[in-house]
């Protein structure tokens, strides 16, 4: 279920804890599994928990709390939108509105041609850079005026 290439990066991250917790390194191991898959389906999680010598329900208490990882198939473009409410007081509601209406798609939905995925997020530390929303799990977009969604969404289609 996991590659070779995979368990090496997982063994890495348990190396930096002690030999009698290696559950620690579980957040790591999901985003390797994630990295390797595309999305944390119920067997990838099992393997991990095996990997790892801990409950199954322990890994997926970790993938379902965290909005890091994908626990469904996602688009090839994921983008989670703040919407707590210091961005939603500062355009978030609106930028999240105005690209629903764009994709034609609302939270947790993927657009027909699996590029697009939205999905709705907690604070993401950057109240100040309102909206705020973050592609892919990598990178943080701030400002977001309807014109620099359109330019976002045009780059992505590519």
């Amino acid at each position: 279920m996991l590659s070779a290439e995979a368990l090496k990066q997982i063994d890495r991250a348990v190396a930096k804890y002690p030999a009698d917790q290696k559950q620690s390194a579980v957040m790591h191991a999901l985003a390797v599994a994630q990295g390797e898959h595309g999305w944390l389906s119920p067997d990838v999680m099992k393997a991990v928990a095996d990997y790892l010598g801990m409950p199954a329900i322990a890994v997926q208490e970790v993938a379902t709390f965290y909005t890091m990882y994908n626990t469904a198939p996602v688009g090839k473009s994921k983008i989670t939108i703040c919407t707590n409410l210091p961005c939603q007081l500062s355009g978030g509601e609106d930028a999240a509105n105005y690209i629903k209406k764009k994709l034609g798609i609302g939270f947790n939905e993927t657009t027909a041609d699996g590029k697009f995925t939205l999905k709705e997020g907690e604070c993401m530390g950057a109240c100040g850079d309102a909206p705020v929303m973050i592609l892919n799990n990598t990178k943080m977009c701030s400002f977001m005026s309807r014109e620099k969604i359109d330019q976002m969404l045009e780059e992505l289609s590519k």
